[in-house]
């Protein structure tokens, strides 16, 4: 089906805000999977991350992996 043909009329305009959060992927290596799990933080330091909004358990996510990377850089 050539593009002209695609009926888009149902699909929103994007607002600037969905925009700016927007991750272009094209040609990158897929993401690892995630997984969940329970893991018990103190209060205090889960605490520091909600307050910087949504997103917190990506941040956490990725302190975590520039962790695991600094350390697996040193073997």
């Amino acid at each position: 089906m050539p593009d002209e043909d695609i009926d888009n009329s149902d699909i929103p305009e994007p607002t600037p805000e969905q925009f700016a959060r927007a991750v272009a992927r094209h040609g990158l290596k897929p993401l690892p999977r995630k997984q969940q799990l329970t893991l018990r933080i103190d209060a205090d330091v889960l605490q520091w991350f909600k307050e910087g909004g949504r997103g917190y358990q990506s941040r956490i996510n990725a302190l975590l992996r520039a962790y695991v990377e600094a350390h697996r850089q040193g073997k």
